[in-house]
């Protein structure tokens, strides 16, 4: 009898004791890994590839009777007869265009334009440093002051003088955003070269007589791999905020494409009557580049061995 009594009184206690680990389980492994920054660049990436499958409406299509309608607005009218229900469900701007449609089309736009200029420019970036930390002499001399000075250089005033002499598009605003990415990366890039070239297996392989470029490609390249992916990482969520703030200037995105800074260069006027034209693209920005920026050092936290002996 008392040991049934006391295998009755444990059952209540294991029962709580898995009740209380599950949320400590799911709090680690949110803590480990980034989850919500995960599914918040997933589920971005996903508007951008099926962007006709996320807002079905065109985001230029205008109704001037819904001007200025506030989130959640359901809109009434007849159509050859027909009842049609249409609901704004972020709202609508100045011109009745729905800020929903507009939204998931901006995002395919921002998003496609700073990911073509960090592929571009990284690729561009990661082999500028390699061969400046490589092969040292005149061309790292030429490559370090041709860095120095565009550091030094205002970003914004580059921009304008760019359109103003070029004009603006689509492709003068990658190039812009390609010339800030490779430039910024080659100073961490030539600096982890410079350290690779000290090491026994790089030694050996000089002694080898393998060539310059074999080297590099396969013992060098695969040492600054993990640099790489940090640096992309939060490189992204900076090329998506650079976008915006050019659109929003007018030297970015042409306003007949649906952007982020376009669409809060539109509510900007309006922010006291109209705040949600410039608050859902500006918060759609804020996801993003926080989501970039928390990937960024979780990657880093994951890939520098100093960091996880620390952890």
């Amino acid at each position: 009898m008392m040991a049934t009594a006391e295998q009755a009184q444990e059952k209540p206690v294991s029962m709580a004791i898995v009740v209380i680990r599950s949320p400590l389980v799911a709090w680690e492994f949110i803590r480990r890994w980034p989850v919500i920054p995960g599914a918040v660049i997933v589920l971005f990436g996903l508007a951008t590839i099926f962007t006709t499958q996320f807002a079905t409406d065109d985001p230029n299509d205008q109704n001037l009777r819904a001007s200025f309608a506030p989130p959640m607005w359901n809109y009434e009218y007849y159509e050859n007869n027909y009842r049609i229900d249409r609901r704004y469900i972020f709202g609508a701007d100045q011109h009745g265009r729905d800020i929903y449609s507009r939204m998931v089309h901006g995002t395919r736009v921002s998003i496609t334009v700073a990911a073509a200029a960090a592929v571009i420019g990284m690729t561009l970036g990661l082999w500028a440093g390699i061969a400046s930390g490589w092969f040292a002499g005149w061309f790292d001399e030429i490559m370090t002051r041709f860095v120095d000075v565009w550091n030094g250089l205002p970003f914004l005033l580059i921009a304008l003088v760019v359109s103003i002499t070029i004009g603006t598009g689509l492709m003068v605003l990658i190039g812009l955003l390609v010339m800030a990415t490779w430039v910024g990366l080659v100073r961490n890039i030539r600096a982890e070269v410079l350290s690779l070239k000290t090491r026994d297996y790089v030694a050996s392989a000089r002694v080898a007589g393998g060539s310059d470029f074999r080297i590099m490609y396969r013992h060098i390249l695969p040492g600054v791999i993990n640099l790489l992916m940090v640096l992309a990482s939060l490189r992204i969520g900076g090329l998506i905020l650079a976008e915006a703030s050019l659109s929003y200037l007018g030297i970015g995105v042409p306003s007949r494409y649906p952007s982020w800074g376009n669409m809060i260069s539109d509510g900007r006027e309006f922010l006291d009557t109209a705040w949600w034209v410039s608050v859902v693209p500006g918060f759609c920005i804020f996801l993003v580049v926080m989501s970039f920026n928390f990937i960024g050092d979780w990657v880093r936290d994951r890939t520098d061995p100093r960091l996880r002996q620390i952890r």
